[in-house]
């Protein structure tokens, strides 16, 4: 069975309407980005962390998946294909278009962590997570996302993934962005890169094909490839 793992950034979200801080010039109430989405943060301000996280987690709710988000959910029923996503957004767009196979680097928004020993995790209600908000044992809930700063535990997740890619195809992402980024270093060498970027040329990623269409198009375009493979396939089996 052929494997495909999409790498997907802020860029595949930012098509659905979703705010990219860092193309905002990384401020947000004019602060840093980085003054909301750090462990110094949390201790120093938590009620502006959290409405930070609130605010981006209403936005969320009104937000739907683009025709991008689909076509990848869809090739899960194309026949000798496996398809993973490991995604750099906190967005549960890929889920919500019906991928099923999606694994969060950086957390995921719509959950919190207990800052207790056993770092339970629990899905949040609505848009709106009190800083008075605690798990079962009584210890605080933080945004389950990770900060800048912090270490990012499904790495090695995504090394495993990597290693048995047949094809990678990378959508929406700067690749600048560690250790995230690294993760095309573990790409095995008979494995094929595609890139799907309107600014696919700037991208640091030399032996790639590069589409420089938007994330729906892109990811659009390559599903009608893969189901005209198909059926160049079908139609070969039967004529033998």
């Amino acid at each position: 069975m052929r494997h495909i793992v999409f790498l997907t950034g802020a860029g595949m979200s930012e098509e659905s309407g979703l705010q990219t801080f860092r193309g905002a010039g990384g401020l947000w109430e004019g602060h840093p980005v980085e003054e909301v989405a750090t462990p110094k943060a949390w201790a120093s301000n938590p009620e502006r962390v959290m409405r930070f996280y609130n605010e981006r987690r209403r936005a969320l709710i009104d937000t739907k998946p683009h025709d991008g988000h689909k076509a990848i959910a869809e090739m899960e029923s194309i026949s000798g294909i496996r398809v993973s996503i490991i995604t750099q957004n906190v967005d549960d767009l890929h889920e919500r278009a019906g991928s099923s196979n999606v694994l969060h680097l950086h957390g995921e928004l719509r959950w919190a962590r207990s800052t207790g020993p056993s770092e339970t995790l629990h899905k949040i209600s609505g848009w709106e997570l009190k800083t008075s908000a605690c798990c079962p044992e009584g210890f605080p809930l933080r945004p389950h996302v990770v900060w800048f700063g912090e270490e990012v535990p499904a790495m090695s997740i995504a090394w495993d993934i990597m290693a048995t890619a047949d094809q990678v195809v990378v959508v929406g992402t700067s690749l600048r962005v560690y250790p995230a980024a690294g993760l095309l270093d573990g790409v095995p060498a008979h494995a094929k890169i595609l890139v799907i970027d309107p600014h696919a040329d700037e991208l640091p990623v030399w032996q790639a094909t590069k589409w420089k269409v938007s994330a729906s198009q892109g990811c659009r375009k390559y599903f009608n490839h893969l189901i005209d493979r198909e059926v160049s396939s079908g139609r070969e089996q039967g004529a033998r």
